[in-house]
């Protein structure tokens, strides 16, 4: 069973967002929706019965000034909400995924994931962190890797937390829906090619990030970040022209009503752009690709609270909207 968000006086910013709705237990329909809280069967609107929202962004510079025109026609079709569901807003081909992109979070997990032969103070070490944090933003490069499509799920669908997951882990994120494809292009160029961004909650479960059979193999993100599920994704797409500066957007998320995270996408290491940039220099990225921007402070293990059944994470992100997801926990 979902938990359903609370209503807001205004949905998300800008004059229309995208979405994927159903009317249970009718099939998903591609949607526009405005910030009234009404929303519009893009298949009906512009006559396309097989249209997807992964459909209007292959071709998203020729659909914008439509779904502009269609956002602003008095005489549009539109249905509340209300009754409707709301799924990931698009199954994208691809999931890139930034790691250790936030200099606070990156700092407190340094400080959490102490060796058992570390014995320095937690100032010293948070110290040696915030420099190497420092060194990475001026020389280094963004740290990607990719996620699987088919760990996502709808922003009010309930998220079951596998039986062998000893340390789920919440990370709200920021993510960027690509428009256009992009290969090798500069960080001038990077935001053309970004559609609109939305919201994802990319969980993770902290035991299972490093091997434990074979510690020079590395961070293992199949197992730790991939369970079905594990990517709450949504409500809306809205379009890059409503977002002012995706560097300035506040990312917050609390557990049970209390706060947990809440920082700016301001302290990001690497920004939108050169997420973009750096991921197109080794692979294509296609319309409908996810590039998700990494988490801020305030994760589980920085708080010594993880998930567990019955918990229920509410995620927001400036001008994006709002997903409430229910942990269940799987029967051992």
């Amino acid at each position: 069973m979902s938990v359903k968000p609370e209503p807001a006086s205004a949905l998300f910013a800008g004059p229309f967002a995208l979405a994927t709705l159903s009317a249970p237990p009718g099939d998903a329909f591609p949607a526009l929706v405005t910030p009234d809280g009404r929303a519009l069967d893009l298949r009906a609107a512009l006559g396309d019965d097989r249209l997807t929202v992964l459909g209007v962004l292959d071709d998203w510079e020729a659909f914008l000034p439509r779904l502009r025109a269609l956002a602003a026609d008095p005489d549009a079709a539109r249905t509340p909400l209300a009754g409707l569901r709301r799924h990931a807003p698009v199954t994208p081909r691809q999931v890139f995924q930034s790691g250790a992109n936030y200099r606070q979070h990156v700092i407190d997990l340094h400080v959490a994931h102490r060796a058992a032969d570390d014995d320095r103070s937690d100032d010293v070490r948070r110290a040696e962190a915030a420099r190497i944090m420092d060194r990475r933003a001026a020389e280094d490069q963004p740290y990607v890797f990719i996620g699987l499509p088919s760990s996502i799920t709808g922003p009010d669908d309930d998220v079951v937390l596998p039986s062998w997951a000893e340390q789920p882990d919440w990370e709200m994120e920021l993510a960027a829906v690509i428009g256009r494809p992009a290969h090798r292009v500069s960080v001038h160029e990077a935001l053309a090619h970004v559609a609109g961004y939305t919201i994802a909650n990319d969980l993770t479960d902290r035991a299972t990030v490093f091997r434990r059979d074979m510690k020079a193999i590395g961070t293992d993100w199949l197992r730790s970040k991939n369970a079905p599920g594990f990517t709450p994704l949504g409500p809306w797409i809205v379009p890059a022209s409503s977002i002012a500066d995706p560097g300035a957007l506040r990312v917050t998320l609390k557990l049970n009503g209390e706060t947990m995270q809440d920082e700016s996408t301001e302290d990001m290491l690497f920004g939108v752009a050169r997420l973009v940039s750096y991921v197109s220099h080794t692979a294509r990225l296609l319309p409908g690709d996810l590039v998700l921007t990494g988490s801020p402070a305030g994760n589980g293990m920085h708080w010594g609270r993880l998930l567990r059944g019955g918990d229920v994470m509410d995620g927001s992100i400036t001008g994006l909207g709002a997903q409430r997801t229910r942990c269940v926990a799987e029967a051992k």
